[in-house]
């Protein structure tokens, strides 16, 4: 086999253990990412949670402020009771008194049902701490994970670069060249060996002459439907 195919075969095999990592990067990466995104989601509902209890806190505050008001306003009724002199301005007490009772209990009504909703809101809070110190864990496990599988890969590519760098000095810089081009679009089908008289990169039926050239292997032959580097596999020469 011409020498510069066989290293550019070794270095085809060793981009392809260099690529495969990017995978093994991305989902441990998207595993942390979806840790993170649904940490972020209990520590946004705790959140909201705490403005909604506080916001009903105020309201109570509210309505309380209004029930010393119309409290006071009831003591003022029932002295002015005492010296009404008409009828019609009886009348217009009663009313008035009614009217005050009326929004007393309403407040009272509305106090209560605040505070029920922020003592259940109390106990939904705990709840999401809990969850938040579980998965804030998990996110921390996940982080050392991502870290030492980064550190692998990083040590692991580190050697395969060296490698490459090995193969590449053995390469004529203009085969070299070719190789990177299609590398550039092909990428890790850029060689690819020939099976059944067939280019296993666009899997169409090769000529004669080319099926000649690639089992004779004195040049580098690259597919006439594809442009990709086409070799024989080992074991097809061995038959």
């Amino acid at each position: 086999m011409n020498n510069d195919l066989t290293e550019l075969i070794k270095l085809s095999d060793i981009d392809k253990s260099i690529d495969s990592f990017s995978p093994k990067i991305e989902s441990a990466n998207k595993k942390l990412e979806k840790a993170k995104a649904k940490l972020d989601s209990i520590v946004e509902n705790r959140d909201a949670t705490n403005q909604l209890i506080e916001d009903n806190k105020s309201k109570v505050s509210e309505f309380e402020n209004q029930l010393e008001m119309l409290n006071q306003q009831l003591k003022d009724i029932t002295k002015k009771n005492k010296i009404v002199t008409t009828e019609k301005e009886l009348k217009a007490l009663t009313l008035e008194e009614e009217i005050a009772k009326e929004k007393m209990t309403f407040a009272n009504e509305e106090i209560e049902k605040l505070q029920d909703i922020n003592e259940k809101k109390s106990i939904e809070l705990d709840e999401f701490q809990e969850e938040i110190d579980r998965e804030s864990a998990l996110v921390d496990a996940i982080i050392q994970e991502v870290a030492e599988t980064t550190s692998d890969i990083d040590s692991k590519k580190s050697a395969l670069y060296g490698k490459r760098e090995e193969v590449t000095v053995g390469i004529k810089p203009n085969v070299l060249q070719f190789y990177e081009r299609i590398r550039m679009w092909a990428r890790n089908s850029a060689i690819v060996p020939m099976r059944k008289q067939a280019c296993y990169g666009c899997f169409m039926k090769l000529n004669d002459k080319t099926y000649a050239d690639i089992i004779k292997a004195q040049e580098i032959v690259t597919c006439p439907h594809c442009d990709r580097i086409i070799y024989m596999e080992p074991v097809e020469e061995e038959e």
